[in-house]
């Protein structure tokens, strides 16, 4: 297993569509291994094969970041999803940025693994804001796409620390209210 270097925006590869693994061999498997390890040094929670300049549509992701859980997905396609969710993105590729992107809220994805057996698994919320972020990566996308700004971190910071603030005061306010209400 190696750490691979991750492809940043900008770089031509990361506009590609990938093609489909045919192939299930040792090379394939020494792809999914590094995908996880280079993942798991980046701290992330999904890495796509063109990130890290392999054109092939196989993509490690991790549905649940309480758990210590990756899951490979080889030729992945979304069969089925519901509801919509609007949140905070951000990717290795376009390191230090992040933008709020509508996704489903949840997917049904079908795939393949390292010995290519098809299966089915499905996500909610995070996981399948990931899912589908990874998944777009295939067809040569990136998030960056869909948002109308980028925010850097410490705007990010910034806008979590009001909501924060803003959700104390809410709280603050309804029990005043409920407070208020007993007391009538």
């Amino acid at each position: 297993m190696a750490i691979r270097t991750i492809l940043t925006q900008g770089d031509p590869t990361l506009h590609k569509v990938c093609h489909a693994v045919t192939r299930f061999d040792s090379k394939l498997a020494d792809l999914l291994d590094d995908l996880k390890e280079t993942l798991e040094d980046a701290g992330g929670v999904g890495l796509a094969a063109p990130q890290v300049g392999i054109l092939r549509r196989a993509v490690i992701v991790v549905p649940d970041p309480e758990k210590d859980e990756m899951i490979e997905l080889v030729n992945p396609e979304i069969v089925a999803q519901q509801g919509e969710q609007d949140g905070l993105e951000g990717c290795l590729s376009i390191p230090g940025m992040w933008g709020y992107v509508k996704r489903p809220n949840w997917v049904k994805i079908r795939a393949q693994d390292r010995y290519g057996n098809w299966f089915e698994t499905e996500g909610a919320e995070l996981a399948a804001r990931c899912f589908c972020h990874e998944l777009e990566h295939l067809e040569g996308h990136m998030y960056d796409e869909h948002v109308d700004r980028l925010y850097t971190a410490e705007e990010v910071d910034a806008m979590m620390a009001e909501e924060e603030q803003g959700a104390g005061e809410s709280k603050k306010r309804r029990a005043g209210r409920r407070g208020a209400r007993r007391r009538r």
